[in-house]
């Protein structure tokens, strides 16, 4: 399965010394995605994908948002440094599931 869709990053502060950003998945994608993962799920309910902002394409999980909601896929730091991205941009993301 493979989702393209629009995302804000947004910033997930851990109350550590460190923050995790983060695009949502929209709803309708998560649903189906828990429908077809099933019981396949890794730690914290991850999903293992491939992933793809601009130009950079990476292996990472995606987890359960808070509370079921929608899906989370964290971007990390060297993918929004080569692409050139900060909170509150608006950016296409690519995600296609992997491992099940």
């Amino acid at each position: 399965m493979v989702v393209v869709f629009d995302a804000e990053l947004w910033i997930w502060d851990a109350r550590r010394a460190d923050s995790w950003t983060f695009v949502s998945l929209p709803a309708e994608a998560s649903e189906e995605i828990r429908d077809l993962a099933g019981g396949s799920r890794r730690g914290f309910g991850s999903l293992r994908v491939r992933a793809t902002v601009g130009g950079s394409t990476w292996v990472t999980s995606i987890f359960p948002g808070s509370g079921g909601g929608t899906y989370v896929l964290p971007i990390k730091r060297p993918v929004r440094k080569a692409e050139a991205l900060d909170v509150g941009d608006i950016e296409t993301v690519t995600v296609e599931l992997i491992d099940i």
